[in-house]
């Protein structure tokens, strides 16, 4: 939303003596000219905020100035608190809780109790219910290696399993659904890499510092491969894992199918994690159509039942 980012500009203004546009625009990724706008649009909220050209140029706040605390309404200040208060407790630190700290202080005393309630509306809470024990281990080296501009050595362990030893210059930490990720430039295949925490052993930061290169943001959005690759299958499901399917479909895709059932119109993509999650709901779960689909399913339990019956007698494995 607009008003946030005016809001979290005015904060970042208060706090450096000086700002260059490009910075803001990558900090918010926005273009320099909507920070400009945005500065003309804090200037006419009363808000001394001027511009400086030339090689140490940027953009300010007049020295000395202090915040009026009505230039934030209930709603910035309750949308502000409710984004801080959520971030994971993972990447919590000492500035962080001094600027929570710094916007209560901003908060009218008879509004205090409205605020909190609202701030208090919604809940993020990312943090796995179980596993990936390491992952907070992983983020406070790199958060230091990003803050120190230090290498990292760690081994990675990629989809296919493949081990590989890595140095590297970490840039960014991303959260991406539920699992963590650093953008890097790995020395190693001399180009930037997008690397899971989890999939990480072994971690260390070096002494050795490196000078950041122009960073090159991840690819974050697959959406429209995803829809080139995606076709849509039929399963009947049990009704006990509904909630389950649901994760992956909408309500429109499911129909009944009987007291027990439903038909289910499940997006899919033909690779191993499709067809691992299709199996991983069990017996509850069948595939009708396509045949295609149907046959590597048969095929991918009978290997399975292999797996189970090794060493027994083959007239005793299932057909």
């Amino acid at each position: 939303m607009k008003i946030n980012r005016l809001v979290s500009i005015v904060m970042i203004l208060l706090e450096k003596k000086r700002i260059s546009a490009q910075e803001l625009s990558d900090m918010f990724e926005v273009s320099k000219r909507t920070i400009y706008r945005d500065v003309e649009t804090i200037s006419m909220a009363g808000i001394p905020v001027s511009t400086t050209s030339g090689t140490n140029g940027g953009i300010e706040i007049m020295s000395g100035y202090k915040i009026d605390k009505k230039v934030f309404s209930r709603d910035d200040l309750s949308a502000l608190l409710m984004g801080l208060n959520s971030l994971p407790k993972m990447l919590r630190n000492r500035e962080l809780e001094h600027t929570l700290a710094k916007l209560k202080s901003l908060v009218p005393a008879e509004q205090a109790k409205d605020i909190e309630i609202k701030a208090n509306q919604v809940l993020i809470d990312l943090s796995p219910w179980f596993g990936e024990r390491n992952v907070k281990h992983n983020l406070e080296i790199l958060k230091a290696a990003i803050e120190e501009n230090r290498l990292i050595s760690f081994t990675y362990i990629d989809g296919h399993s493949k081990k590989s030893k890595r140095t590297a210059e970490a840039y960014q930490l991303v959260l991406k659904g539920l699992s963590w990720y650093v953008q890097t430039f790995c020395r190693i295949k001399n180009d930037f890499r997008f690397f899971r925490l989890s999939r990480m052993n072994g971690l260390i930061l070096l002494d050795e510092k490196f000078i950041p290169r122009e960073f090159k943001k991840p690819l974050l959005d697959f959406e429209e491969t995803a829809r080139k690759l995606q076709t849509v299958i039929k399963l009947r499901v049990h009704k006990s894992i509904l909630d389950r399917v649901l994760e992956f479909c909408d309500f429109d895709c499911i129909k009944s199918d009987g007291e027990e059932s439903y038909l289910v119109e499940y997006p899919f993509i033909d690779r191993d994690y499709y067809y691992d999650m299709l199996l991983s709901f069990g017996d509850k779960c069948e595939c009708l159509e396509p045949l295609a689909v149907r046959e590597k399913l048969k095929q991918k339990i009978q290997s399975l039942m292999q797996v189970y019956w090794r060493g027994e007698h083959l007239d005793e494995v299932p057909k």
